[in-house]
């Protein structure tokens, strides 16, 4: 492949990298912290592509690497794949559909000492992580008789409702399942339809035979846009 060529692809990535960072959609790849790396990393492959590009002019000659292997040349074409993608597709953010095919829900830190006072009101926001972590490793019960309320998508499967996020380490690759599996009236909104719902746990509900998904008595269901940061982390 022409040297021209390899410079325009490595600005096109750098171009892509820059262009979820500033528009916020690297937010459905990676978590939050890591907006500097993306920012510093396609600024420098627009700066190397640039580099490039001078030095050649300067040298004045158009660069041709046509004697290289012609498994290198598709290699490099397939870096623009993934500029196609976010240019063109700009994929959603993990959903149902992983939620499902998880093989263990609710994956909880087992470590009591993370678990906190609840603050005082009558309607505690908590994020799922919380909330599954409460479930199922508080002993002392603080989640019993307290409203709660909390943002997910709607998932259902085997004949029940669940309210479901996902929670990510480090980018979406390592995402987890977390789940809460919801009684009472439930309306008739689509599968991944973004919801606020408040309601009571149902205590004990959530044990090791049911992969710790705890029951949650509904009161009220809100729905909502899907949040600008859909991952937990």
């Amino acid at each position: 492949m022409r040297r021209e060529t390899q410079n325009i692809l490595l600005v096109l990535l750098g171009g892509a990298l820059l262009k979820i960072s500033f528009s916020g959609l690297y937010l459905r790849y990676v978590q939050k912290s890591l907006l500097p790396l993306l920012i510093a990393a396609g600024v420098t492959m627009i700066g190397l592509a640039l580099f490039a590009i001078i030095r050649d002019i300067r040298r004045g000659k158009a660069a041709d690497d046509g004697h290289e292997h012609s498994h290198s040349s598709r290699s490099t074409w397939l870096m623009l794949l993934p500029v196609l993608a976010v240019f063109l597709i700009s994929p959603p953010a993990l959903g149902g559909d992983v939620v499902n095919s998880a093989a263990d829900t609710n994956q909880t830190q087992r470590s009591r000492n993370l678990l906190g006072e609840l603050p005082s009101g009558d309607v505690i926001p908590l994020s799922m992580t919380e909330f599954v972590t409460r479930t199922a490793w508080d002993e002392s019960g603080t989640l019993d008789g307290r409203r709660v309320k909390l943002t997910g998508f709607l998932l259902r499967a085997d004949g029940d409702t669940y309210v479901a996020r996902l929670a990510i380490s480090c980018c979406a690759a390592d995402a987890r399942p977390l789940k809460v599996r919801v009684t009472g009236d439930v309306p008739a909104l689509p599968d991944e339809q973004w919801v606020e719902v408040t309601g009571k746990v149902v205590p004990k509900s959530a044990n090791e035979k049911n992969s710790w998904v705890p029951s949650f008595t509904v009161e009220s269901f809100t729905p909502v846009a899907e949040p600008v940061e859909p991952y937990e982390s």
